[in-house]
């Protein structure tokens, strides 16, 4: 699944341990979301990419990634960098520049791309279910780890399941357009979908139920931990204090 993009390869971050990587984004996005001083954002940054280029990741979709998480960053832009004046401003409009606008932007644009680079390198690197595995090692909430894994193992059957509706439409002669018979149409759509689904998650946990299911999230067999995990996690952790440093610095 496109999901798991990044999760197979032979670079040194493939080969990790997924706990240690889970930790070492989990402190990375906690320090760099609360960090202000620009020497520490752009550093920040710069160790993303330096994780991504560790990881040998593809770049088209490395940039098909940043390019969503950017369409967002483009609105903080458009409306940020300005502030309501009494006198006409800029073009007439009554706006004049803000520059604490344009400090808050740029701040959350590079958080923003920081961080997405470096959980492409270090958590899509994994596939889903080592993922969970190790999200289960950490002791995270059975009732999310659960929530997590079905949506992920039954994300491909609702998209299954909304193509063969689509072609139904389609068979039965269904144009769509701006009118209201296309909107009541995608509705009708929808609400099938809907039924359909909890139809079939009724249907699984019935299922799961005669297999004795309980609420557990039961690990069958355990990760392994090597002499390059412990060398990446104190690397990580050296890196981590230096930013700390630079964001104490007020660069």
């Amino acid at each position: 699944m496109h999901l798991e993009t990044f999760a197979h390869g032979h670079s040194p971050l493939h080969r990790l341990d997924p706990r240690g990587k889970l930790a070492a984004a989990l402190a990375f996005s906690l320090l760099l979301a609360l960090g202000q001083a620009w020497a520490m954002l752009w550093t920040g940054l710069g160790v993303s990419l330096a994780a991504v280029l560790t990881a040998r990741l593809r770049p088209w979709e490395v940039l098909k990634r940043l390019l969503a998480v950017n369409a967002f960053m483009a609105m903080l832009w458009v409306l940020l960098p300005w502030q309501v004046v009494e006198s006409p401003g800029w073009l007439g409009l009554g706006l004049a520049v803000n520059p604490h606008g344009l400090d808050l932007a740029l701040v959350i644009t590079l958080k923003g791309n920081a961080l997405a680079l470096a959980l492409m390198a270090l958590v899509a690197t994994s596939p889903i279910n080592q993922v969970f595995h190790a999200l289960a090692h950490w002791r995270a909430p059975q009732k999310l780890l659960q929530i997590f894994f079905f949506f992920y193992r039954y994300l491909h059957v609702l998209h299954r399941e909304y193509h063969r509706l689509d072609w139904g439409l389609k068979v039965r002669g269904f144009v769509p357009g701006s009118n209201w018979h296309t909107y009541r149409t995608y509705a009708h759509l929808l609400g099938m979908l809907l039924v359909r689904s909890y139809d079939r998650a009724e249907r699984v946990y019935q299922a799961m139920l005669c297999r004795g299911f309980d609420g557990t999230y039961w690990v069958l067999d355990h990760f392994a931990w090597q002499r390059r995990d412990t060398i990446f996690c104190a690397g990580w952790l050296g890196m981590l204090l230096g930013l700390l440093l630079l964001g104490k610095a007020g660069l």
